[in-house]
């Protein structure tokens, strides 16, 4: 196949830096001061990264890693990409916050161009991609007392078995997760949940005091796993039919991560509620949004949401830029033509270490023969072969380049794959 074009902004390895200074920490001394005054919540790969530019990072020592993370989808488009830098910078010499006490010059730019960019109506703008989806629970709940007339508490959400929606009290209530589930109760009641990728358990969930059913359109978290060609299609006539709402978490497929602006549209499908976060922020700083038609979001009244950062200038520039890269069409098709490079090349690793994979666009899950490791060990083998990745559950690893990766960066990454699954 033929190279995709590689974009003026494409990643760059960063420039051999001088040696760190005499009196700074090592990687190792750095790692060990975090034990006590960090809270251990993460168990990060042992690489403290100091610089980095495009899809390569580097570390204090000035050890170079070509970055096949990409923050969960967070840097979509690479570290500091040159035009989201640009715009965090003029925004920076202009005004950061205001909270929503006040109007500022960037907020209406920002909704506009992200409604157009998802075919809806209205924006809610949020921080975090948890705060999207709490908030997303909370117009729909709303929705089905005013709009669709449920009894008052009496409302509930379907959602799918091993979901990833984030870890507040609230998300983690509904999760199948015991790592992430597991002593914190009690619980907030409300969801119905039922294994993915099933549509008649679906619809046997759904009822008159359905307010949503909230899904992935794939879930990252659980493998990248893919649904069959029509179950979102069938997600869509079932909410349509029920009278209830469609809600599709975008935060991790969304913005270019599978070929499409979003996951759902592989199936041309047009949700209700649109769930955004991570890539919208450019790796700079945390965006997300609700995103819906305006039937749904009007059900706000000043006083009842609201969050202090929410929307803030430097937020909104960056979104904007982010939503103006998205707009040229230019990433989404880099990430579906090198998606199938990234087939092409684990298909040929599979039979030699790898049992098999699921992809879609630049974003694999690839289950690793448990022979030869925990999804841990082949991520620590790849670190010390300079490629970076994440493990997931047992034996399987996740593959989420930056979509500005070249063919040849893309080909290495799997050859390291390679020579580290045959050791």
């Amino acid at each position: 196949m033929t190279a995709p074009t590689r974009p003026s902004t494409a990643s760059a390895a960063p420039e051999t830096r001088s040696p760190r200074d005499p009196g700074a920490r090592s990687s190792a001394e750095l790692i060990r001061a975090e034990a006590p005054v960090l809270a251990h919540n993460y168990h990060p790969l042992p690489v403290v990264v100091a610089r980095a530019e495009g899809v390569w990072v580097e570390d204090v020592e000035g050890r170079r890693y070509l970055d096949m993370l990409a923050g969960y989808s967070a840097l979509n488009f690479g570290h500091r990409h040159p035009a989201l830098v640009e715009a965090a910078h003029r925004q920076l010499d202009q005004v950061t916050l205001t909270s929503r006490a006040f109007h500022h010059d960037r907020l209406a730019g920002f909704a506009e161009e992200l409604a157009a960019l998802t075919g809806l109506d209205m924006v809610l703008p949020m921080n975090t991609g948890a705060e999207a989806v709490e908030s997303g629970i909370k117009v729909a709940r709303k929705w089905a007392y005013d709009v669709k007339g449920v009894a008052p508490d009496q409302a509930t959400i379907v959602v799918a078995a091993d979901n990833f929606h984030g870890r507040t009290t609230t998300l983690v209530s509904f999760s199948t997760d015991p790592t992430a589930r597991a002593g914190y109760g009690p619980y907030t009641p409300g969801f119905r949940v039922v294994p993915y990728n099933d549509p008649a358990a679906l619809e046997a969930a759904v009822d008159e005091t359905t307010a949503a059913v909230l899904i992935e359109p794939i879930q990252g978290e659980a493998g990248v796993v893919i649904p069959d060609d029509g179950y979102l299609t069938g997600v869509r006539e079932l909410t349509r039919r029920a009278g209830c709402l469609f809600i599709a978490d975008e935060i991790q497929s969304g913005l270019g991560r599978t070929g499409r602006t979003l996951a759902v549209e592989h199936e041309s499908v047009v949700p209700d509620v649109l769930l955004l976060g991570k890539a919208l922020g450019g790796g700079i700083v945390p965006v997300s949004a609700v995103v819906a038609r305006r039937e749904v979001l009007e059900v706000l009244h000043p006083g009842e949401h609201g969050s202090t950062f929410g929307g803030n200038p430097l937020a909104a520039a960056v979104g904007s830029a982010v939503v103006g890269l998205l707009s040229t069409g230019e990433y989404q098709r880099r990430a579906a033509e090198l998606g199938e490079v990234l087939r092409t090349g684990l298909d040929g690793l599979v039979g030699k270490g790898v049992s098999g994979f699921r992809a879609r666009g630049l974003w694999a899950g690839v289950d690793v023969d448990p022979a030869l490791g925990t999804g841990r060990e082949i991520s620590e083998r790849l670190l010390r072969e300079g490629v970076l990745v994440k493990d997931t559950h047992g034996s399987t690893i996740r593959l989420a380049p930056p979509l500005t990766i070249t063919e040849d960066e893309l080909s290495s990454a799997i050859e390291a794959l390679g020579r580290v699954l045959s050791e």
